[in-house]
């Protein structure tokens, strides 16, 4: 098999450089230094026509991305990725305002708490809070509760497969969507991609299995809300798009899910795009292949939240994020 350099997309390369003058933390003080390192972006314009506020709800932060136009509108509930360990709001906003104008969708992400120092379940308790002040508040910020969709990359991906599964179980209110970018769901680092990468200059096994320690603590026994993979029943979850790469660590336990829940009845696209590692549309997002990955997300949530197979808004591609925002947790 070739070096794994030798397979990424060419196009693709230019994306590393952060990670190999930033890795990726795998101790204590590296998270901390990690997170000092990582700013938001400063000075970055916004898709013209999106509007932002801040809302605290009993102490949750949350950001709500509005679209021009009269609502109703559909709402995509959006959890940042960052291994649970890192990562914030500020730092996604550039990608969620595009995200929001390029749907038509109000996006609201939420600033959920983070590990280690605070470890399951409270990132996924956050999750589920803002959740449901997002359906509680669904007149005030002109969203339809029937048009729902539970969104995250890679960590946030994990916890948002995690908050599908609670939202099931608990009975809550009906989710027409979840979209998984190449989502973080197994501790276990069994599957052949975890095994293949321990150590390529992106998020690889060493990172992950620290971040997984920092998240599930000292848990005695461990639940399908804390490790999605774990779930005997995948059953009545959403329709879903699992968007993964073919270099990514998380890609055959991404797959593994995506086949489970095509097995359980449950409307699954997957793509698996070549020569792709963990965070590549955010680092080359002007790339053939980080383009068309945008693309394929953006139809998805517009078919399954508007009800129509139209050609997705389009805003500028560069607008949505950049090595230097550290986005490859």
């Amino acid at each position: 098999m070739k070096p794994f350099l030798a397979r990424v997309d060419p196009e693709l390369l230019p994306g590393l450089e952060y990670s190999l003058m930033h890795p990726p933390p795998t101790t204590l003080p590296g998270l901390a230094a990690f997170r000092a390192n990582a700013a938001a972006p400063a000075g970055t314009a916004l898709p013209e026509g999106v509007t932002v506020r801040d809302c605290t709800v009993d102490g949750l932060a949350l950001r709500v991305f509005t679209p021009p136009g009269a609502g109703p509108h559909p709402v995509i509930y959006w959890l940042h990725g960052g291994g649970l360990i890192a990562g914030t709001v500020d730092l996604d906003t550039p990608y969620c305002a595009a995200l929001c104008l390029r749907t038509a969708a109000v996006v609201v992400a939420v600033d959920y708490r983070l590990a280690p120092e605070h470890p399951y379940p409270a990132p996924l308790d956050d999750a589920a809070a803002g959740l449901a002040w997002l359906f509680a508040s669904a007149a005030e910020l002109s969203v339809d509760p029937s048009r729902v969709a539970v969104a995250g990359s890679s960590a946030g991906g994990g916890l948002a497969a995690a908050l599908t599964l609670q939202n099931r179980d608990a009975g809550g209110p009906a989710l027409a969507f979840a979209y998984l970018m190449y989502p973080m769901l197994d501790a276990t680092h069994t599957s052949p991609s975890a095994r293949e990468f321990p150590a390529i200059p992106t998020w690889n096994r060493a990172h992950s299995e620290f971040a997984w320690k920092c998240y599930l603590g000292a848990a005695a026994e461990l639940s399908p809300y804390a490790v999605p993979a774990l779930a005997k029943d995948l059953s009545g979850l959403p329709p879903t798009l699992i968007q993964t790469g073919e270099l990514d660590l998380f890609r055959d336990e991404d797959i593994t899910y995506a086949s489970r829940l095509l097995q359980a009845g449950v409307p699954t696209e997957l793509h698996v795009y070549p020569g792709a590692y963990h965070g590549f549309e955010l680092n080359c997002p002007e790339s053939a292949v980080g383009r068309q990955s945008l693309r394929d997300r953006d139809r998805s949530l517009i078919r399954e939240l508007h009800g129509q197979p139209a050609d997705p808004v389009t805003s500028p591609v560069s607008s949505i994020s950049t090595p230097a925002e550290g986005s490859l947790l």
